[in-house]
């Protein structure tokens, strides 16, 4: 199925949702709701402590969407226990909904993953999940939000 726009220009990825880029006003407004731990993870580029993130351990079906924005992320059936410290998922929800960005800080290069629609900093991917993608996105749960399977995620952004 390929994505969709409409006539306001909007991008409609496979799954139904908009993941059109956001205005700077935008992220601005929606950045005012955030605790401080959360700001700093997705938009100043921040991680939390390893071990110590409210959906580590989090074993309830449903989906995870971007705490900024509220584009689903990750559903709980691609969750994992990495032993790493962050929740970790073997796949997106939809391709679309995450962005990728070389990131070379800390003497290591790495991939950054971002929410596609509003730029928030997630975590990052590498190579070495387990099947069937051999992904492990390692996600910060203050960039997060969890809604259970049969929850409304509410699409925060005005779009």
């Amino acid at each position: 199925m390929e994505p969709t726009t409409s006539k306001e220009n909007k991008h409609i990825s496979e799954s139904g949702y908009n993941v059109t880029p956001i205005s700077k006003e935008e992220r601005e407004r929606l950045a005012q709701e955030l605790d401080l731990e959360s700001y700093h993870i997705l938009l100043e580029h921040g991680t939390e402590a390893p071990f110590c993130g409210s959906l580590l351990d989090n074993k309830e079906t449903g989906t995870y969407a971007c705490k900024l924005c509220g584009l689903p992320l990750f559903h709980s059936s691609s969750k994992f226990t990495s032993g790493t410290g962050w929740a970790s998922f073997y796949e997106t929800i939809d391709k679309e909904h995450i962005k990728y960005i070389r990131d070379t800080k800390f003497g290591m290069i790495r991939t950054e993953t971002r929410c596609a629609r509003c730029d928030g900093h997630q975590g990052h991917v590498f190579p070495d999940g387990p099947p069937p993608t051999g992904q492990r996105y390692c996600i910060n749960s203050a960039a997060l939000d969890f809604f259970a399977e049969g929850e409304e995620i509410p699409q925060k952004a005005d779009q």
